[in-house]
């Protein structure tokens, strides 16, 4: 793409996190890589943990460890009570009026396919449309793809403009029409950070009466969200790319939808009475989260909100802007380097995804790595979005709360060794 002009000012007041304070919060930070200060750039993929995280998840291994939901005794109903608050504080995290509304699932993945599954298969019917983007992480991709086969539905895609790094939005109404049944769409590209208006492609699903959902596996990690006032029927993300473990996901949905879906799984601690005739499930969420749990991975996930709401959503965001705005200056000074993305980067989250001259993503990666830089290579499971591209890939370095200018700089240094090894 041409010269990205930044409207965030680089020289503008620094962020208010005290990154130094912060990083003595995460232990791994301390280690090398291949002999070479750690430098973690993938934060698109998962975030790092900060100690109270980890011991969060350490504490209830040793100093609880049973089962929830299902004992009298005290341990199990001390675990319970940290599940059950964890749930809360996401709630309160993302603005639901009710924690009934939030549930666990082991991905925002494993939520889109609850979606699908859940209310998606019984109300989805031949001739229907389903409306995502051509930007989308395979994750709210791939699931409506298999849907409309299965149902009979049509895909319909909003469009990439290569050039802008946008959406084409000007045959929208066309595109969400009186057939749309879904409209999902991302509120972060986990490729080149670019947030679309939501608001606009949402106002129209409603208008058409179609079922929103939301991506923001990208997006809730790094900037403030109230549910109510975005006015979606779905959201999902993941705990592990918000300083939270591997392993816990959530779906968030409107009351009544939740209702009306369809158990995923099926099995214990999710019915309410079991007969030979018959099985009755339990309300919301319950109904939804069969088995055992991540419990400990929740419990962990409540600290890791805790965690980020101390700092501060805003200034983490701000941040955020502001190491990329340092990155674009920075990496303009590169010749062969090509970045991809809008050029207007206060629609866009801290991400930086760029090809130097012909180098395979995967060999500038491999550079990177030397110099103790970790990023993402490759095809970032957005397919659909590098053909539109017509790329092979990119190379991607993702910022967070943690990460600061000598990280950025860093960076350029290495990305300039390669441009000189394919010069």
């Amino acid at each position: 793409m041409s010269t990205i002009q930044s409207s965030v000012a680089v020289g503008a007041q620094s962020s208010a996190l005290d990154v130094r304070k912060i990083r003595e919060d995460f232990p791994i930070l301390k280690r090398t890589m291949n002999g070479k200060p750690f430098v973690y750039l993938d934060n698109g993929a998962t975030s790092l943990k900060p100690q109270a995280v980890i011991d969060a998840e350490i504490g209830y291994y040793t100093e609880l460890g049973a089962n929830i939901h299902r004992g009298v005794y005290e341990f199990s109903e001390k675990a319970s009570a940290l599940y059950d608050q964890a749930r809360s504080k996401v709630a309160g995290f993302i603005g639901a009026r009710d924690a009934r509304q939030v549930v666990f699932t082991k991905s925002a993945t494993e939520s889109v396919n609850l979606i699908v599954y859940g209310w998606a298969l019984k109300n989805i019917k031949p001739g229907d449309e389903i409306c995502v983007s051509e930007i989308e992480h395979h994750a709210n991709f791939v699931p409506w793809q298999m849907l409309a086969e299965r149902c009979g539905a049509t895909l319909r895609f909003i469009p990439l403009l290569p050039a802008e790094g946008t959406l084409d939005l000007s045959q929208l109404d066309q595109l969400i029409n009186e057939r749309t049944r879904v409209v999902a769409v991302t509120a972060m590209s986990n490729v080149t950070g670019y947030m679309p208006p939501l608001e606009l492609i949402l106002r129209r699903a409603r208008a058409v009466g179609a079922i929103t959902v939301v991506d923001g596996a990208q997006w809730v990690s790094h900037t403030a969200v109230d549910v109510e006032s975005l006015d979606t029927d779905f959201l999902v993300f993941s705990a592990h790319k918000m300083c939270g473990p591997t392993g816990v996901g959530v779906l968030y949905g409107r009351e009544q939808l939740l209702e009306e879906m369809d158990p995923f799984l099926f099995g214990g601690d999710m019915v309410q009475r079991v007969r030979k005739e018959k099985t009755v499930f339990k309300q919301i969420p319950d109904k939804f989260e069969a088995g055992t749990p991540n419990i400990a991975g929740v419990i962990g996930f409540g600290s890791a909100i805790d965690y980020l709401l101390g700092v501060g959503m805003e200034a983490i965001h701000a941040h955020e802007q502001q190491l990329l705005a340092y990155a674009m200056q920075q990496v303009s000074n590169v010749d062969t380097i090509t970045t991809y993305g809008p050029s207007d980067l206060l629609s866009r989250g801290g991400i930086l995804s760029f090809n130097v001259g012909d180098a395979h993503p995967h060999d500038t990666g491999t550079i990177l790595d030397e110099d103790g830089i970790a990023v993402r290579t490759g095809l970032h499971c957005a397919h659909p979005f590098m053909h539109a591209l017509g790329i092979p890939g990119t190379t991607r370095a993702s910022f967070y709360l943690y990460n600061d200018k000598q990280d950025v700089d860093r960076l350029i240094a290495s990305v300039r060794r390669v441009a000189e090894i394919f010069a």
